[in-house]
């Protein structure tokens, strides 16, 4: 069975659309503020459909443009003016950036405005279970998924390929979390061979950045596999010159596993339904700092 991340992450933006109109009532109108530096076309359509879907729920989106060329002192003055801003409750510095920028910027943004959830602050806050702080987009969308298709956690072996920041380690910590209750392996670059462990897993979540490198050999019949990854591998026939496929032989893996996700159409909305329901909470927070 396919983990239909569309359908899952249509519900979670009109429950989002639900709580913006309501704080809409209480004179507060959601703001999300993300910053594009260069013009990595990867990067500019990721950004249009962030605006895109924050457009429809109702909140105050905004796409800040710096040329390529940008310094680290010009970037950071532009963090520093949006956590100032009082219309401002969620901040996104779109990656990659250039090479004369340290991605360290990031840690400028205010953590009650990071939705992205990179910041120190909220990295710790998820890792201890406090859920006042930011969980990054793609792993909470990654557990929502698990719960909207009702799988076991508690007690299963879950195998991590990968180790990023971004997802692989904060996937890891929401995994053992109580209340989740999952074994896991993380897998990557150095493990000996990956085989051994998937094929002993409940889930498999491939999220390495490498195309291809889950195949249906590598997993246990009746698993759950996550694929994350989004690459581009040429393809003259296609109109484009190229198509998106993810971590996983999709073809050889759906034949074993009881549920995946394809790509695109998996977890990428998830993302971006995750992002919203972040600055939705910001904005919330702020609100209730106001009235108090």
């Amino acid at each position: 069975m396919l983990m239909d991340g569309r359908a899952v992450a249509a519900k979670i933006r009109a429950r989002v659309a639900e709580g913006v109109r309501a704080l809409k009532e209480r004179g507060v109108v959601p703001g999300l503020s993300v910053v594009l530096v260069g013009d990595d076309p990867a990067s500019a359509a990721y950004v249009r459909s962030k605006t895109k879907y924050s457009d429809e729920a109702g909140m105050r989106g905004e796409t800040i443009r710096l040329p390529a060329t940008t310094t680290q002192s010009e970037l950071t003055a532009v963090i520093d003016r949006l956590n100032k801003s009082p219309t401002v409750h969620g901040i996104l510095v779109q990656m990659p950036l250039p090479k004369q920028i340290d991605p360290k910027v990031v840690l400028r943004v205010d953590p009650s405005k990071d939705v992205d959830g990179f910041h120190p602050v909220n990295v710790g806050k998820m890792l201890i279970g406090d859920r006042d702080g930011f969980v990054p987009c793609t792993p909470a969308g990654v557990m929502v998924l698990l719960r909207e298709y009702k799988v076991q956690t508690s007690g299963a072996n879950c195998v991590v390929i990968g180790r990023s920041n971004i997802v692989g380690k904060p996937m890891t910590a929401l995994l053992i979390q109580p209340g989740t209750d999952a074994t896991v392996t993380v897998c990557h670059s150095r493990t000996r061979d990956i085989t051994t462990h998937t094929r002993h897993a409940d889930i498999i979540i491939a999220a390495a950045g490498k195309a291809g490198l889950v195949t249906g050999a590598m997993v246990n019949p009746g698993a759950v596999v996550i694929d994350v990854g989004v690459n581009r591998v040429d393809d003259p026939s296609h109109p484009k010159g190229y198509r998106l496929v993810g971590d996983v032989d999709f073809d050889s893996v759906r034949e074993v596993a009881s549920l995946i996700t394809p790509v695109p159409g998996g977890v990428g909305p998830m993302t971006i339904a995750m992002l919203m329901e972040n600055t939705l909470q910001a904005a919330k927070r702020f609100a209730e700092k106001r009235a108090a």
